[in-house]
């Protein structure tokens, strides 16, 4: 799930949802945006309420709206002192699984992208883009995990976008960040930051499963899950990734995952 956006005032109220993810899943991924105004305090309500899952492990980037009060690092801080494994730039290796998570950035896709021209403004822009695309590329390459999964807060294709207001999708993600998977290949990709896009989508090279896991959009496709996206990850890296959120029409239904296989856990507020 990404897109949290935990506030000083939310204390009790993320606790049964990681509670009910840390019972169905071995993973449970945060994409970005864990809380609302990036303060150390909204982090220390976070992490009471994570303490819900015990001792399921937790994978997390932080979004843009952890970057909002300039206090990123006392954030980070807070997060890494209570077991959360969060990356940027960095990868892990849990239960056959290897993540590898950066926040992502902005720029738009395809022939729309933004390019690096004019001023020394849009230059720096791009350049931040390509700077958390290189780290992606760094993180994958150090994974010997068979199966690989990538975390982000930005989307790295226009698909999982589509359904947003067209003049904002280039500051819901960028291409740049999908170079990294066409020579380093992973089983899927997670992210958050578009509330109101689209839950899957497909990379244009390899055909990797891309999904929107913002907890609004979550609650707006399906109003009858738990709150959060769970997925089965073969450690068999030829079989196919499984999703198994309910159609909105129908009702959650608990499933079994197969003893070769990895459960994770994604979660997922825009802008």
């Amino acid at each position: 799930m990404g897109d949290i956006h935990c506030t000083k005032t939310s204390h009790g109220v993320l606790q049964p949802l990681f509670a009910e993810a840390a019972h169905e899943a071995d993973v449970i991924v945060l994409c970005g945006d864990l809380t609302d105004y990036g303060l150390p305090d909204e982090a220390h309500v976070l992490v009471k309420e994570l303490a819900a899952a015990e001792r399921t492990p937790i994978v997390a980037v932080l979004g843009n709206h952890d970057f909002e009060s300039a206090m990123p690092r006392e954030v980070s801080d807070i997060l890494c002192d209570a077991g959360v494994h969060l990356l940027d730039g960095d990868s892990v290796e849990i239960k056959g699984v290897g993540f590898a998570g950066v926040k992502g950035f902005a720029g738009g896709f395809g022939k729309r992208a933004l390019g690096p021209w004019g001023e020394d403004s849009i230059k720096a822009f791009v350049r931040e883009a390509v700077d958390e695309a290189l780290k992606l590329e760094t993180a994958i390459a150090r994974l010997n995990a068979a199966a690989r999964v990538a975390v982000l807060h930005y989307s790295p294709i226009e698909a999982t976008v589509l359904g947003e207001p067209p003049e904002i999708f280039p500051f819901l993600g960028s291409s740049r960040l999908e170079e990294p998977l066409l020579r380093y290949p992973v089983s899927l990709v997670v992210h958050g930051h578009a509330h109101h896009g689209s839950p899957e989508g497909r990379t244009t090279v390899h055909d990797i499963p891309v999904y929107n896991v913002s907890m609004p959009l979550l609650k707006e496709h399906f109003p009858q899950g738990p709150g959060f996206r769970l997925l089965e990850v073969a450690l068999d890296p030829e079989a196919p990734v499984t999703p198994s959120v309910p159609a909105a029409t129908e009702a959650p239904t608990a499933k079994q995952v197969p003893v070769e296989q990895s459960a994770l856990t994604a979660l997922g507020r825009d802008g």
